[in-house]
């Protein structure tokens, strides 16, 4: 093994030996393992756990562990166990959105989710947002192929966000039975990220067509999935990504429900 000295501000330093305290690993380790991954690994993959097909039709048990998820990367959206909040996946963080916010460094099986270390290709800056539409007519132009995936982070001020969140629902539960009961928020001259994930729409069978936002504020005291919102300046940031790998769950319903189902109509019910 090799050594290499290197100076960083000393709240780096602080926060490293807090996160290896909370991961339960050693600083040497945990520095290893996040210089391998950001000079190793590509900044285009996305890593998925499951599929959408599955969720839709009520696979919501957990079948990887949030450590291993988050070795994947540091940016990107999912669910919980039992459909238990909005996960929003940001600076290597998981955060759990119902409204308020619930910061997840405890290690626990995830049903749902993709994952991606975010580098930004290019950026836009967006002037008067009405509603979530123009962010969207706005990063049109800037995705060079309805082909590919993109990830997209949308920081500023926002005038008003509408959110909602899933909430727990009994194991089997379809997914359009879950959004019926969905708890909805409201959020005025609020800072804050939204977290965003484009998919083409032949990829249905597995990811969630279109832009699928989730919102956290810089607080990280309020989130959940975006339903709508207004600003009069955003930052984007977008990412190309044209890797996309998707693991399984080798155990549980997911191995027996019915996934032959084109799930496209109902995931766009219940967005």
């Amino acid at each position: 093994m090799a050594n290499l000295a290197v100076t960083i501000p000393s709240s780096l330093e602080v926060a490293v030996r807090d996160l290896s305290t909370r991961r339960r690993t050693s600083v040497d380790d945990l520095v290893g393992a996040v210089l391998s991954e950001y000079v190793q690994s590509s900044p285009r993959r996305m890593y998925q756990i499951s599929t959408s097909t599955a969720l839709v039709e009520g696979v919501y048990s957990g079948s990887l562990s949030s450590w291993t998820l988050l070795k994947e990367g540091d940016f990107g959206l999912g669910t919980f166990e039992g459909l238990d909040g909005e996960m929003v996946i940001l600076d290597g963080e998981i955060y759990q959105a119902t409204g308020s916010v619930r910061h997840r460094s405890d290690d626990f099986l995830v049903p749902f989710a993709s994952i991606t270390h975010f580098r930004e290709d290019a950026v836009v800056q967006i002037a008067k947002v009405a509603c979530l539409k123009d962010i969207e007519l706005a990063c049109d132009p800037h995705r060079v192929s309805e082909n590919l995936f993109y990830a997209l982070r949308v920081d500023g001020v926002f005038d008003a966000i509408d959110a909602r969140a899933v909430h727990p629902v009994p194991q089997g539960a379809r997914l359009l039975d879950a959004a019926k009961t969905q708890l909805e928020f409201h959020f005025n001259n609020i800072e804050g990220t939204l977290v965003c994930l484009w998919s083409p729409k032949y990829s249905s069978s597995f990811s969630v067509p279109g832009y699928h936002f989730h919102f956290i504020s810089k607080d990280r005291t309020k989130g959940g999935h975006a339903l709508n919102c207004s600003a009069q300046q955003l930052r984007v940031s977008i990412q190309i990504v044209s890797e996309y790998a998707v693991r399984l769950p080798e155990e549980g319903s997911f191995l027996t429900t019915d996934l032959s189902k084109n799930p496209a109509s109902d995931l766009a019910k219940a967005e």
